[in-house]
């Protein structure tokens, strides 16, 4: 015998007017006002910086952790890596299975040895027979930001620049916006330069930028200052590292960069989304002290740290990391896969690649 249900009779027989639609109706508007009191909601708290909190803001890490946190390779073993990281208030050893074992640490003298290499400490971890300067070797450059990341370029930069400067930008068969670009610095007061590649403290080690200046495409610079507005009631200001990057740049980048760090550079073949004029790369600093926040990794580090679902660092560094990102994709933009400070704005499409030169740019992004 079949079952008889709402979803098998077929349409009701009952006359229209009646009593039973009389409080369908009322239930059904009473649906409709409820769903648009939700909506009404939800996009009044995403105006406000509370909603996109990754959660209550953790404590700091005690200093002497926070030299030790960091990936490592067993010294007998290098393929087996090891991330050390901290969770609240508490150390763990994180194998590549994901699987962590509480860290025990005696003592608090604990000192880097030269270039960061190794980390001498008392400290030892559960079925370690050894201390963790005797079983594994530090793989990232550690705590010290001095230590800045760095490649031995394939071949003498300047010979790189005249190459680049002389090839072409791959030809794009189809229409784009019009370019508008804007120059990001006098946009708001709260937007601090910090641009790496006109200065030795790149990846290559050398200036490749001709000016220290920041440029987006309007709708994306836009976005961004929407970004600040939510951050700054948080006690957060945007640091900015790079925005549009000639492809000039992009072609040096990819030419001096060995096959194992490629995967940090854009292939010139295809263009950068930084090329694009829709690609930032940033940080938060605290507007209290005017320093950069502490990250899971450096700026342009070519390790693991850089992945922003990178587990490792401690709970505030993370916070940090997933605070920026919520905050970027609550205005359009996304993060790139590999590096937890590059977000592209999500009309990066809309936009052909560019070659112009920063000496060629007048104030504010319109070219000379």
């Amino acid at each position: 015998m079949s079952g008889v249900n709402s979803s098998n009779v077929g349409p009701s027989k009952r006359k229209p007017g009646g009593r039973v639609n009389l409080v369908l109706f009322f239930i059904r508007h009473l649906a409709k006002s409820l769903f648009l009191f939700v909506v009404f909601v939800s996009a009044a708290s995403a105006q406000s910086g509370s909603s996109i909190l990754p959660g209550p803001k953790p404590p700091d890490a005690p200093p002497q952790w926070k030299k030790l946190i960091g990936v490592y390779a067993d010294k007998q073993n290098p393929k087996i890596t090891y991330i050390l990281l901290e969770q609240d208030g508490k150390l763990f050893w994180r194998d590549e299975e994901g699987t962590n074992r509480q860290f025990v640490a005696s003592g608090d003298e604990v000192t880097p040895a030269p270039q960061g290499t190794k980390i001498s400490s008392r400290a030892t971890a559960h079925d370690k027979p050894s201390s963790l300067s005797l079983c594994c070797r530090r793989t990232d450059p550690g705590a010290d930001a001095s230590r800045f990341f760095r490649i031995q370029p394939s071949q003498p930069i300047e010979k790189l620049r005249m190459e680049a400067l002389a090839a072409l930008p791959p030809e794009e068969k189809r229409t784009f916006r019009a370019p508008d670009l804007v120059e990001l610095a006098p946009l708001d007061p709260l937007i601090h330069l910090d641009i790496r590649y006109a200065t030795e403290s790149d990846f290559l080690g050398v200036p490749v930028y001709t000016e220290a200046r920041a440029f987006l495409q309007r709708p994306a610079a836009e976005a961004l200052l929407r970004v600040l507005g939510k951050l700054q009631p948080l006690g957060y200001g945007l640091l900015i590292y790079d925005g549009y990057r000639p492809w000039y740049v992009t072609k040096i980048f990819w030419d001096a960069t060995p096959p194992e760090g490629k995967i940090f550079v854009a292939d010139p073949a295809q263009g950068s989304r930084h090329n694009r004029a829709c690609a930032v790369d940033l940080t938060l600093y605290d507007l209290k002290t005017g320093k950069a926040v502490e990250m899971t990794g450096e700026y342009d580090e070519m390790s693991p740290r850089s992945f922003p679902n990178y587990p490792g660092g401690t709970s505030l560094e993370r916070w940090h990391r997933d605070l920026l990102r919520r905050a970027m994709e609550s205005e359009g933009f996304a993060v790139y896969e590999s590096e937890w400070w590059h977000f592209d704005y999500k009309d990066w499409r809309e936009y052909g690649i560019l070659n112009i030169p920063f000496e060629k740019l007048g104030i504010g992004g319109a070219t000379k």
